[in-house]
This record gives C-alpha cells, structure tokens and sequence, in this order.
C-alpha cells in the first residue's frame, strides 16, 4: 500500500499543555522545630538538675555574683560624687554579666554594650580602665586586642556586626576563636541586629548573641517593641537556633551560654540567647524610672534576685555558711574600697594623646595640628 505524503497534524496545542514542568516540591533548607526555644525559660535553681551541679563553681560564680554586685553599688555611688559622668548598672542582671565572662576562654572575644562593664570587669580586666570611659578619660580605657574585650558600645546593637566580622575572619582563618556578643532588648530592634544575625547564620560565623531582656529599652516596653512570642523566637527566621533561659538564674545561663559557645566553636554556628532579667535600678543615673514602672513591680523582681537565688541554693546544699558569705562579703568591700580610692584620684592626662589614637600612621594635617597645639603648651609652660 502506498504510504501518504501528507504529514500528520498535530492537535492544537491547549493552555494545559503549554504548562511548564512544575519544580520539585520547594523544601525548607533548615527544619524550623530544632531551632524554636523552649516555651518557657530554661531553669537549673531550684530543681532537681541542680543537685548534679559542681559545688567549686557553684562557689565561684556566687563570689562573682557578690562582686559584681559590689561593683554596681560603688560605680552608682561614685556618679552621685561626680567622679563618673554617667553609670548603667546591671543591678539585677549580674548573672548574665558573670555567666557570659565565665564561659569564654583566654582566646575568644567579648563584645558588651553599654550597660556591661560587670561583664569586662569579670572577664579580668582592671575596674578603673573599664569605668575610664564612663568617667570621661580616654577613648576606651583599656586595650581591647590584650583582654579581647571590644569597647563598650554607647550605640544599640552597632557591636553586633563587629563581633560577626571578627567571628567570620578567625573561621576563614581557622582561629579557635569564638565571639560572644550583649546586646539588651531595645538593640534587638535596630538594623545592625537583622544584619549580625543574617550574616552569622548565612556564613556559620562561631558566634553567640546574648539579649539580655530586662523589660525596658529605657522607658519603652517589650510589648511595644515586638508581637514575637519571645525575642528567642526570632532566631528561627533567620536559621539558627534560639535559647529561652532564666536571666537570673547565673547556673543556668551558664550552661546555655556553654553549650552555645561549644557549639559554634565545633563549627556549629551561631545561636541567639535570650536571658529574661530585670533592671532593678534606673536606666541611668539621668533616669526616673518611677514614671514607667511601680514599685511592686520591682519588688516582684527582687525576689528572684540573682544573688539571693544561688545563694540559698548554697545553703540548702551546706556548701555555704554565714563564715564563708562573710568572706565573700569582705572581698568584695576590699575591692569596692580599692575601686573607691583609686577613682578618687585624678588622672594624669596628656592632651598629646589627642593625636595618638586617630591612625596608625599620622596624616600630614595632625601632624601639623600637634606640633601647633605642642608649641602652645610650651609657651603656656603646661607640664607634658
């Protein structure tokens, strides 16, 4: 039989058939249930776990917590006097401060804000060059590269992005290193911490972001700050995991702040902890807080005060007498006096160091601009 030459004709094409081939079915790249925090605060004090505790760092926290404690009283005394300019304390939140100077080691890197000099003072540096900002002085006070402390950062949330980039550079450079970053509730409604967060989670960068979530930013509510469950809550957007943990409870924040830093150090990434604290005192020393908060508010608080919870902890356990918490006592009064006389005196200052601290090598103009200012400190008979 003759084949046909005419060709065969196609139906004609319909909408369903000129569909594209869908995708596959479009997957989370993070599973979002590992990353949520608990629903409520992580809590050691008080419960059983608490048993299985080690007594010498029970002991050793309680004596930082006591010290610290000290240290804000004498810092708040010293801007009544005029000796400081301003002061934040972290009066009640000395168990944030502590844990997160505690689970650092010699290698890493603290970046506090501004309301965390307890924190710098734990982690061993001098308490005169870390309140030397706060009083005026110099420019930072102390040098961040020998302690691996950052300045203390005035602006919310601007050291957020410095303690990623650090993170990232010492992960490209295979650097133990590990950053571990304070920020308060009022920073976690600034750009730089979308940014922080975004970049650490996208690069693995080993670093810890600590919201130290004491109710207020100054005057202004949680409440009206964010509708999130919780500020833990948001570390699920950007891929890491978040942490809920009791603020005042310093065994607890330290064990969450250790596992935290472990984890980014292993290669982990970066993980948001959110420690729900309190604010007993004002913002600052410039600060009514009596216009946005009662009284029995604060009392609330002050009975789960830090101190007061380990320290009972301690004495249920036997592990500590009113001999041993007046020993405590003591040298914390030792160093609030040596604290005391030495910021009574005045510093010595070179108005040369103007020039000293700008760049690594002076530029013509400031070269120009200190001899000028040299030549009239001569002229003066100003003692340099």
């Amino acid at each position: 039989m003759k084949k046909s030459s005419t060709p065969v004709q196609e139906p004609p094409a319909t909408a369903a058939s000129r569909r594209p081939t869908p995708p596959p079915a479009w997957q989370p790249r993070t599973a979002a249930a590992p990353l949520l925090p608990d629903s409520e605060p992580y809590r050691v004090l008080g419960t059983p776990a608490a048993a299985a505790a080690d007594p010498a760092l029970l002991l050793r926290l309680y004596g930082e917590l006591v010290r610290g404690r000290r240290f804000n009283a004498q810092a708040t005394a010293l801007t009544k006097q005029g000796r400081l300019a301003v002061y934040p304390s972290s009066t009640g939140q000395e168990a944030c401060e502590i844990a997160a100077a505690q689970v650092l080691r010699e290698q890493d890197w603290l970046f506090p804000s501004y309301r965390d000099s307890l924190a710098a003072v734990a982690r061993g540096l001098d308490p005169v060059e870390v309140l030397s900002l706060l009083r005026g002085d110099r420019h930072t006070g102390y040098d961040p590269y020998e302690h691996r402390v950052a300045p203390l950062s005035t602006p919310l949330a601007t050291q957020l992005p410095h303690a990623v980039g650090l993170a990232h550079a010492a992960r490209l450079k295979g650097d133990d290193v590990v950053a571990l970053a304070l920020v308060g509730d009022g920073g976690t409604s600034e750009g730089d911490f979308h940014e922080a967060m975004n970049f650490a989670a996208v690069w693995q960068a080993p670093v810890v972001f600590l919201v130290q979530n004491n109710g207020f930013a100054i005057s202004v509510p949680l409440a009206k700050q964010t509708a999130a469950p919780s500020l833990a809550h948001k570390a699920v957007g950007y891929g890491m995991p978040g942490r809920l943990v009791d603020g005042n409870d310093v065994l607890a924040v330290h064990t969450v702040l250790g596992e935290a830093v472990e984890r980014a150090r292993r290669g982990g990434g970066p993980t948001l902890v959110e420690a729900v604290t309190y604010r007993m005192e004002a913002h600052t020393n410039a600060d009514d807080a009596t216009r946005y908060r009662d009284d029995s508010e604060v009392a609330a608080w002050r009975a789960h005060d830090p101190v007061r919870l380990l320290e009972r902890e301690l004495r249920e356990r036997g592990v500590l007498d009113d001999e041993g918490a007046g020993k405590v006592a003591q040298a914390a009064d030792e160093m609030a006096a040596g604290l005391r006389e030495r910021m009574n005196a005045d510093p010595v200052l070179d108005p040369m160091d103007l020039f000293a601290h700008v760049y690594a090598e002076q530029t013509s103009q400031l070269r120009e601009q200190a001899e000028m200012l040299r030549a009239e400190l001569d002229a003066a008979g100003e003692p340099r």
